[in-house]
Parts: structure tokens; C-alpha cells; sequence
């Protein structure tokens, strides 16, 4: 998969990763200029802020609508920041370029479907525009990298991915789970594109936004995006997950920024080790499968059924417990005996059904 992609100015001086920070919502004329004045004497270079907010139940705040682009124009001529804003219709689209928003980003809400991202698509066709987009609601890459193919279809070709983290009915420590393996593929399918994380509304919470964003950084991200607001306790949306622009510079104080172009040289021996390991695995793997064909054999010679669940959940006990001993996680062993299952399962039926 390939996207014909433009490089992005990231604004990155090296030190501190690509940022842009603003509040959630645009309450008020003055929340948005207080909080940008803020942020601008902290070094930031972008400033967010929603001015439609798409609420899950009708009744909450939904932003002030055009009535708040003028403020957000405003900081672009007051700070020199660069403005940027979520976008969810074609309408949504011509009021944020009349007011001069420098970047659009799309929501996971509106990324999950395909008609209003193609609507979206239609209307910025031909206009150079940086666009963001937000990974869908639900853990979908090929949803989420069908929404970029929209937009740089359109003629878009400086896009970048945000990554928001993925809902989950059970109530988890994060208010959306990270499921950091997603973005990771994304990174191997599109080596080139920019990948952004929101902490914000990964955690939910601020307490967690410095390990996330720290996360991000050891996974390689090219920036952040972190609901930011004057007096965040005070916030007519979000309250929970947003800091003041105090406590976001210092957190990006204390950001560990990895090295991407370090030599491999000192951990190549390290890594013929694993490919080595990796080999072993696989030929153990193939040894294991070919005894569960033989079981297979068996169970058809003698009528069985090929699922024995009090076996299944003996071997899913013990080796969760041997894992544990050998300092991993029960959960991770538990999952890669339970994939190792299905397929002998798989190879069982094969041959219970072969004639």
C-alpha cells in the first residue's frame, strides 16, 4: 500500500517531538486567546481547538460553530501559530478555509464511514491542505488507511495519521485502548507517513498523558496532539483528560526522544539471535502441528470429537502459569496458546473430514 505523500513541515526542533496543543473545545473568545498567548510563550507552534463537537447523546456542547472561527483567526495574526480544527462535513470544510485554518483533521466518528469521508474528500479536491486523520472508532486499519486513500485521491498529498486509540465496552484503565499494534502496521504499510498520537483521548485522564506521550515516543511517533486549556478544571467539555500549558511543557521537559538514524551495528548480533530463535519456533511449531494431525488420525479412527474442552482449558491454565513463572504475561501466553489451539483445530478437522 502506497500513498503519494508530501513531506509535512513538523515544526520539530529536535529536542521536543512535533506538537500541537489547544483545548478541546473553543468556549469562549477569551479561553481560546488566553490559553493560545499561553501556549506560544511556551514555544508551541500549532494550536487546536474543536469548534463542532460531535456529542455521542444530543443535549451536551456542541461547539460555537463559525461563531468561533474568527477567534481562532484571530490567534493565527496575534501568535503566528498555525490554526487547526476538526472537520466533518463538506460545510464544516468551506466555513474552516474562509476563516483561513492552516490544517483540517477528521474524527474517528468520521472516519469510520466512508460516505462522509468521500463527501469531505470531494469538497477539498484541488486545495493544498494538510489533513489529519484520525484512526476510526473501532480497531479497523484497512478502514482507517481506506479513509487516507480518500483524501490523497482527492489531491491531498500532505496527510498524516492520528492515532486516539480504539473504544472498548468493558471500562478499562483507558478511556479508548491504545491497541499500539495498529499503528505500528500502519507504520510498516507507510513507512513515510506521519503518525501522530492523542494521549488525551487514549487516557481520558490527564494523570496518564506524560507515560502516554512517552510511550509514543519510544514507538517512534512523529508527534503529539494534547488537549490543552487555561483552566482545564473549568472546561465545558473534556474536563478530565486536558492540562494547562504549564504542565504540558513540562511534560515534554521530561520526553526521552529516541534516536531513529543510530547505528544498528552494537544490537545486529542480538538480532541473529532472535531470527535464530525465531527458526527454532517455527520448526517446533511445525513439529507440534504434526502431532496434532496424528491426534487427528486418531480421534477420527475412534469416533471422537475433535474438541476436548476440558484438555483445552488445562493446557490454557497451566502454560498461563508457566508464563507467569518465566516473567511474562499470563494474558499474552494465554493468547498465543489459544491461536496455537485454533489452528490444530483447524489441521484436526482436516483430516476428520478427509475421505
Amino acid at each position: 500500500m502506497e500513498l503519494d505523500l508530501k513531506p509535512l513541515d513538523l515544526h520539530c526542533d529536535g529536542e521536543r517531538p512535533f506538537v500541537i496543543a489547544g483545548p478541546c473545545s473553543a468556549e469562549t473568545e477569551e479561553q481560546v486567546m488566553t490559553t493560545a498567548r499561553q501556549l506560544a510563550s511556551k514555544g508551541c507552534h500549532i494550536f487546536r481547538a474543536g469548534v463542532w463537537k460531535p456529542r455521542t447523546k444530543p443535549g451536551g456542547f456542541e461547539g460555537n460553530g463559525e461563531e468561533a472561527l474568527p477567534w481562532m483567526k484571530r490567534v493565527k495574526e496575534e501568535t503566528g501559530m498555525a490554526i487547526t480544527t476538526e472537520v466533518a462535513t463538506p460545510e464544516h470544510v468551506e466555513l474552516a478555509l474562509k476563516y483561513g485554518i492552516d490544517i483540517l483533521w477528521i474524527g474517528a466518528r468520521t472516519t469510520a464511514n466512508p460516505f462522509a469521508m468521500q463527501a469531505i474528500a470531494d469538497s477539498i479536491r484541488g486545495r493544498d491542505i494538510p489533513v489529519f486523520v484520525k484512526n476510526p472508532v473501532n480497531p479497523d486499519l484497512e478502514l482507517w488507511i481506506g479513509a487516507m486513500e480518500r483524501i490523497n485521491q482527492a489531491g491531498i498529498k500532505r496527510i498524516a495519521a492520528v492515532h486516539r486509540g480504539f473504544s472498548s465496552y468493558e471500562k478499562k484503565i483507558y478511556r479508548n485502548q491504545p491497541m499500539w499494534q495498529i499503528p505500528i502496521e500502519l507504520r510498516r504499510r507507510i513507512p513515510d507517513l506521519p503518525i501522530i498520537c492523542d494521549p488525551s483521548h487514549i487516557g481520558g485522564s490527564r494523570e496518564l498523558i506524560a507515560p502516554l506521550c512517552q510511550q509514543a515516543m519510544d514507538l517512534g511517533f512523529d508527534g503529539l496532539i494534547v488537549e490543552t486549556h487555561c483552566n482545564p478544571d473549568k472546561a465545558w467539555s473534556d474536563a478530565n483528560q486536558q492540562v494547562t500549558p504549564e504542565v504540558l511543557d513540562y511534560i515534554l521537559s521530561l520526553l526521552i526522544i529516541r534516536n531513529k538514524t543510530v547505528t544498528t551495528e552494537g544490537i545486529n548480533e542480538l538480532r541473529k539471535q532472535i531470527d535464530e530463535l525465531d527458526n527454532n519456533l517455527m520448526d517446533l511449531l511445525s513439529k507440534r502441528m504434526r502431532v496434532s494431525r496424528e491426534i487427528g488420525q486418531y480421534k477420527k479412527e475412534h469416533n471422537m470429537t475433535v474438541l476436548q474442552t476440558s484438555r483445552y482449558n488445562e493446557i490454557l491454565d497451566k502454560r498461563g502459569a508457566q508464563g507467569s513463572l518465566c516473567g511474562m504475561d499470563a494474558k499474552f501466553i494465554k493468547e498465543i496458546f489459544e491461536a496455537i489451539h485454533e489452528e490444530s483445530v483447524r489441521q484436526q478437522i482436516e483430516i476428520i473430514n478427509r475421505k
